[in-house]
């Protein structure tokens, strides 16, 4: 038997006996930091720019892009206070008057033969900045300038059908009770910066690209797995949190370590 700890009727504490049992029912059934999986849809006018100046965009590049996502972090935010000091007591208090985001959200991606990631990001990054080449796709070309966009053409939830959530689910997703997931969306997103990614003529491994995206705010919904949440406008071809068949992923040639890591395995 244990105690368990309870508020009584004036108040304070009292205990109470509780069955080993129950208390094994909810320690036992923890929260795992590799069930998870991320959704990343383009917006619709870097989509159609990439498609047309560089790499082709596919949309089953969205689900490469899923299953290659090898780590994430779910966003964190604090409140801002400000302190009122009372003249009488003495007393200094906290009165909070907004909620801030962390506004960085970092995603690490297992990069394929075909760099999809890479690419990927750095034709996003270079649709916001309007890169553009007068006379020859060459950056030393003295007629080489930058245009930047409007943030409604490059960020996510914008009507342009970009989207980039984060799902929390945990391994029992199958059963009745656990069919939920902590959806996490990121509201006007948009990649930041590409950190670097160093490469060594000593023992290989695989190479990983970190993204870090921005974002003005983000919501927390609760999903039922046992549907399906789509995602953006175009690719309505695959459910979300589950992935499609590899052979149409084109992930044949991936290392194994993908499917091990992958939350869908």
């Amino acid at each position: 038997m244990a105690t368990d700890t309870q508020i009584n009727s004036d108040g304070g504490p009292s205990n109470r006996r509780r069955k080993l049992s129950d208390i094994k029912s909810k320690l036992l059934r923890p929260s795992l930091t590799s069930q998870y999986i991320c959704k990343f849809d383009f917006p619709t006018p870097v989509k159609n720019w990439t498609r047309a100046k560089r790499t082709p965009y596919e949309s089953k590049d969205n689900d490469l892009l899923s299953l290659s996502c090898s780590e994430a972090a779910l966003p964190g935010s604090s409140l801002m206070t400000h302190e009122l000091n009372n003249a009488y007591t003495g007393v200094t208090e906290k009165h909070a008057y907004r909620r801030a985001y962390d506004q960085v959200a970092s995603f690490t991606f297992m990069v394929d033969h075909d760099h999809t990631a890479i690419k990927l990001f750095e034709n996003w990054m270079s649709y916001i900045v309007g890169e553009q080449f007068a006379t020859s796709p060459n950056i030393k070309d003295p007629n080489y300038f930058y245009r930047v966009r409007y943030p409604e053409l490059y960020t996510t939830d914008m009507g342009n059908g970009g989207a980039l959530y984060i799902s929390k689910f945990e391994k029992d997703y199958a059963d009745t009770e656990s069919k939920k997931s902590l959806q996490y969306q990121f509201i006007k997103s948009f990649p930041l910066s590409i950190v670097t990614m160093p490469v060594s003529y000593e023992a290989s491994q695989l190479l990983k690209c970190t993204v870090n995206f921005t974002y003005s705010r983000y919501t927390i919904t609760q999903e039922n797995l046992s549907g399906t949440v789509n995602v953006g406008k175009e690719d309505t071809s695959s459910s979300f949190p589950f992935t499609s068949d590899p052979d149409r992923l084109g992930l044949n040639d991936l290392s194994t370590s993908i499917t091990s890591t992958s939350p869908i395995a």
